[in-house]
């Protein structure tokens, strides 16, 4: 056999190789795609609001007293209460941290079933007519500003 007819038959067989892992990597990535969708986190938008007839209209807030980024929040609707016009409260599924200018409700483990906390610190507006109107984490104090200048705006 020439050379040139080796190199013809190598070419040809890495080519073969080479559509088989195309081939199994198509099947990988479709198999991903099929998989299950992200859930939503929260509440959405329009659901009646868990807990209404004990809180009222306002913004809800879901700490822990582990989390690292839920003191800075905390404070940060300290400064906020005045302005807000509406009440906030501070629910804690266990222990609470404590304030002077926000109410805190420690022990409120149902509340966060109810309303499908995935992580803390998370932010939840209920609005006049007992519906949530915005369910989103809230990362860090500016976070939280700009989820309450965006309601405030709408």
């Amino acid at each position: 056999m020439s050379f040139e007819m080796t190199a013809l038959l190598l070419s040809w067989v890495a080519i073969l190789l080479l559509s088989l892992v195309v081939a199994g990597l198509v099947r990988q990535v479709h198999a991903l795609g099929q998989g299950p969708r992200p859930t939503a986190l929260g509440l959405t938008a329009g659901t009646p609001a868990p807990g209404f007839e004990r809180f009222g209209p306002g913004l809800l807030l879901f700490l822990s007293a582990d989390c690292d980024a839920c003191p800075d929040v905390l404070v940060a609707a300290e400064s906020l209460t005045g302005s807000m016009g509406e009440p906030v409260h501070a629910l804690f599924a266990g222990a609470a941290l404590s304030s002077d200018r926000v109410p805190v409700h420690p022990g409120e483990s149902d509340l966060f079933e109810a309303y499908k906390i995935p992580a803390t610190p998370f932010a939840v507006v209920v609005g006049e007519s007992g519906r949530v109107k915005v369910s989103e984490p809230v990362g860090s104090p500016a976070a939280l500003r700009e989820l309450l200048e965006l309601e405030v705006s709408r």
